[in-house]
């Protein structure tokens, strides 16, 4: 096969994965024209639409799809292959692209890879924030962060965050206004601000536990939002009581800002994990971003096991 032939089929696979051709000429950094002048010729040689353009969208013919489901894959493991020869060179580099929730990013992925940034000048980190449960394969992602238990079996996963609670919050103008409420039923006569989950556009229901089993309780209030930040905000701002992670209100709770409620009805859960595929070959770009995860989260294990050591009585 010709180099060009090459090119001209990662071209097609870019236009095809955006559906939109100057987000294609963005990802390879050419020109929107280059990319069009590029699919025409190749859609003359080969003799065939690969794919139809509107004003407002960009599709995949029959023909186009089944050259894009063939083409696709062979040009990621070259592009894979590629990447992991970097392990040859004087020092790690090339990108590595990380899907998480926003609330993952802030608080767990960034403050552990900032030393990656400093120490691996050739390294690109791509953080991207998303609440819904992304193909990371299909949407070629180095790796994803999700909670330990909704993991598909076939990933392999890395815990990279400490075990997490839920935990029930109001700023004390709510709870003087409104009181506390003393049973999780109880929240069925509060106002509580709601989450709009991006997976399916439900509301998010309320989790509790008791004596070991889980239940659930559908809450109402003045507010849906779709982001655990705005939720803080209103909270903090004595709109209603809301339900988030307890690292991301700890300081709150410290600081008196918040308080906690209904809080023998919460129990630890599998934190974050990071999550990548069993068979994809990892480049020494990738390899440097799991050490640091890893080592970061070993030395958190060690010294909450410190902690437990000195805190008994010999």
């Amino acid at each position: 096969m010709r180099a060009d032939n090459l090119s001209d089929l990662a071209v097609f696979v870019a236009v095809a994965r955006e559906s939109n051709f100057t987000r294609a000429a963005a990802h390879l950094a050419v020109s929107p024209s280059a990319v069009s002048q590029t699919i025409r010729l190749l859609e003359e040689r080969l003799g065939v639409r690969l794919l139809t353009r509107t004003t407002r969208s960009v599709t995949r013919t029959e023909a186009g799809e089944r050259l894009f489901q063939e083409i696709a894959p062979l040009l990621d493991k070259i592009e894979e292959h590629l990447g992991s020869l970097s392990e040859f060179g004087q020092r790690p580099s090339g990108l590595v692209r990380i899907t998480a929730d926003e609330f993952a990013v802030r608080q767990v992925l960034w403050p552990k890879l900032q030393s990656v940034i400093e120490n691996y000048p050739d390294v690109t980190l791509e953080l991207m924030t998303d609440y819904g449960l992304t193909d990371i394969v299909a949407e070629r992602f180095d790796a994803g962060v999700r909670l330990g238990g909704i993991i598909d079996a076939d990933m392999v996963a890395v815990p990279i965050g400490p075990p997490m609670r839920m935990v029930t919050v109001a700023s004390p103008a709510y709870l003087k206004q409104y009181g506390a409420p003393k049973q999780p039923e109880d929240l069925m006569t509060h106002r509580c601000i709601n989450l709009r989950l991006p997976t399916h556009g439900g509301l998010y229901s309320w989790e509790f536990t008791s004596d070991g089993a889980e239940f659930r309780v559908r809450v109402q209030g003045p507010l849906i939002m779709n982001s655990v930040v705005q939720i803080l905000d209103a909270c903090l701002a004595g709109v209603g009581l809301a339900q988030l992670p307890d690292a991301h209100v700890q300081e709150h709770i410290t600081s008196g800002a918040l308080k906690e409620v209904l809080g023998k009805w919460s129990e630890p859960f599998p934190g974050y994990h990071l999550y990548y595929p069993t068979r994809r070959q990892q480049t020494a770009a990738f390899r440097v971003v799991l050490e640091a995860l890893r080592s970061d989260q070993l030395q958190t294990c060690l010294k909450q096991a410190r902690r437990r050591f000195i805190g008994r009585k010999i």
